[in-house]
């Protein structure tokens, strides 16, 4: 997945989210990576101006596809194209939305739209996506999680179950679909300039300013982690051996989770 020219073809990356922020720099990233793509996003406006400035700039085909991935129908509609179009190679769930109201603070609505769109419409997409991928024996499946997927702590507890659910449904996909041929990463930024912020609730100006990540070093990092052969890649983690030994203990204990009788710390009171 290295830089290549314009006569490249990798095929069709089909992004979400697209219109702005992360979405829009992986946009610019992957078409001059040779990717035609198929941008998705609720404002068309956006969508169009930024698939006319990069059809200009790399010569790629670039599509657009008008859509609010929390309407049903909407949703459909891009599922049906992941499922009809051969030429989709990667698929880059993008489209997320996050908040920083305590829970008990939060409106159950919008975290329910928040589960919709973080959860069920990022699987939803995967599953039409995936069967044609390994039908081909190749493929590629981009998940855009968050470190508070690891640290559900520090924002809105819901906000960050959703991002633990995201890197969990990431490593199964890994497991289940890495002797397949696809490709599967999950990327956790930080803190990272975008709109995202406003959205939530706490602009990113308020953050301080050597916690916060440009959108740019971010995607550019998470595609040197994908380089790589990472399926997990988090951009803003200086030492990459502290996930390595994350995930070794995790594997590691994986393996003595099934027993017939409880530890020993629980059965003490029967003495």
């Amino acid at each position: 997945m290295s830089t290549t020219d314009k006569n490249t073809n990798n095929g069709t990356a089909l992004i979400t989210g697209a219109s702005t922020g992360i979405g829009a720099i992986y946009a610019d990233r992957l078409a001059k990576r040779g990717y035609d793509l198929i941008l998705v996003a609720r404002n068309k406006t956006r969508l169009n101006t930024l698939a006319q400035r990069l059809n200009k700039e790399t010569g790629r085909s670039v599509k657009v596809q008008v859509a609010d991935l929390n309407n049903k129908v909407d949703l459909g509609r891009v599922e049906e194209t992941l499922k009809t179009d051969s030429t989709i190679t990667l698929l880059l769930n993008n489209a997320g939305v996050g908040s920083v109201a305590p829970l008990l603070e939060s409106d159950m609505d919008k975290m329910e739209d928040m589960i919709a769109l973080n959860v069920t419409a990022l699987t939803r997409l995967t599953y039409a996506a995936v069967p044609a991928f390994v039908a081909r024996g190749k493929g590629t499946v981009i998940n855009v999680a968050s470190v508070v997927g690891i640290s559900p702590e520090t924002l809105n507890g819901v906000y960050g179950a959703t991002k633990s659910y995201v890197i969990g449904f990431t490593h199964s996909l890994q497991h289940e679909l890495a002797e397949k041929g696809i490709r599967i990463q999950a990327v956790l930024p930080g803190a990272t300039a975008t709109e995202f912020w406003d959205v939530a609730g706490y602009a990113h100006s308020n953050l301080p300013k050597e916690i916060v990540m440009s959108a740019d070093d971010l995607v550019d990092a998470a595609l040197v982690g994908f380089d790589q052969g990472e399926v997990v890649t988090i951009p803003p983690l200086q030492d990459g051996n502290e996930w390595a030994t994350w995930e070794a203990a995790r594997k590691a204990m994986s393996t003595r989770l099934a027993n017939r009788t409880p530890g020993a710390r629980y059965t003490q009171a029967k003495k």
